[in-house]
């Protein structure tokens, strides 16, 4: 019955789906409850993939105004070409990346609970980056102005890092939790 749309033109489950906006806005409050929903309504890899390649291209999206802002003070290396290589990396690169980077954080965590499912570990991990792209995105407006200003980014991103980090945490509690279940 799933994904069979009723006579008023709409899935019968879409109501108990959760809007991405809104869960990345709720992971701020409360994110192990988020993650678990999201876990629960996972269709497998194919959402992993998605909270991946989403995180990647919003954070790309983030690198334009501070590659504007190289470019004009620097022309050596043309707009286009630090576009072309910030597409290279966030969209081709950054997503194996951070697969193995999942990897390596199952390796580990299939240590401490050896029944801990790959798939909540990737999701984790992807969530929390998909979550702590609005603030990178928000550091891709104020960091060039800062900047002109004479601050350094430098506190900007680890306002960033924090969030992921602590997002990424919080995220693979829940991993560890859904690795008790099944165990």
């Amino acid at each position: 019955m799933r994904g069979r749309v009723s006579q008023k033109g709409h899935c019968p489950d879409a109501a108990s789906r959760m809007s991405l906006s809104a869960d990345i806005l709720r992971s701020y409050r409360a994110p192990r409850a988020v993650l678990r929903a999201r876990l629960a309504q996972a269709e497998g890899e194919r959402s992993a993939i998605f909270y991946l390649l989403l995180a990647c291209v919003l954070i790309f999206v983030a690198q334009w105004p501070r590659l504007s802002a190289e470019a004009a003070l620097d022309d050596s290396i043309p707009f286009q070409a630090r576009m072309s290589g910030a597409l290279f990396g966030w969209l081709f690169i950054a997503p194996l990346f951070f697969y193995a980077l999942a990897g390596l954080l199952g390796f580990v965590l299939r240590l401490i609970r050896p029944r801990t499912p790959w798939l909540a570990i990737r999701l984790a991990l992807f969530w929390a980056l998909l979550a702590s792209a609005p603030l990178a995105l928000l550091v891709g407006l104020i960091a060039p102005v800062a900047a002109g200003q004479g601050v350094p980014a430098l506190p900007f991103g680890i306002v960033v890092l924090g969030g992921f980090l602590a997002l990424l945490i919080a995220g693979l509690r829940v991993a560890l939790e859904a690795g008790e279940a099944v165990a």
